[in-house]
């Protein structure tokens, strides 16, 4: 099995931790959204203890979250079996959930900012899976543009 050759443990080994494939697809999906509300409170406190603004530092570091093909794909593959996997699809809102709670408490702003963040970041994870860059044009310029709240 790849998976296990690629851990550099027996097919045996990765079965007992992972007695089925839900359990391992579950536990890549937990670790990817660990990752990202893990970075997002960290940059989060030392934007504040900084005295600069949450909102900017949340948004480049997802940015730079994105530049980990593996963390890109996870987070895409992740919402795309959750339309066929139950326990995936609650894995998916409790991590959004999370994130919600932290970037009210975190940035604060109407629940129309909140929404239009998590929308900005959603469309980031788009263009970073297609490989679109402003040099692909005006369509991508205009994409990757950000409204004056959102950072790029």
């Amino acid at each position: 099995m790849a998976v296990a050759k690629a851990a550099g443990i027996s097919q045996a080994y990765l079965f007992r931790l992972f007695p089925t494939k839900e359990d391992l697809v579950l536990a890549v999906v937990e670790r990817s959204n660990q990752r990202v509300y893990e970075t997002f409170a960290k940059v989060a406190a030392q934007a504040r203890a900084a005295g600069e603004d949450p909102r900017m530092a949340l948004a480049e570091a997802y940015g730079v979250l994105l530049e980990d093909r593996r963390l890109l794909l996870t987070q895409i593959h992740q919402h795309a079996a959750a339309a066929a996997m139950p326990e995936v699809a609650a894995a998916s809102r409790a991590a959004f959930k999370r994130l919600v709670d932290l970037a009210e408490r975190e940035i604060g702003g109407t629940p129309d900012e909140i929404q239009s963040f998590f929308a900005h970041g959603m469309l980031m994870n788009v263009m970073a899976a297609i490989g679109a860059n402003d040099d692909h044009g005006p369509w991508a310029q205009t994409l990757r543009a950000c409204s004056p709240d959102q950072p790029s």
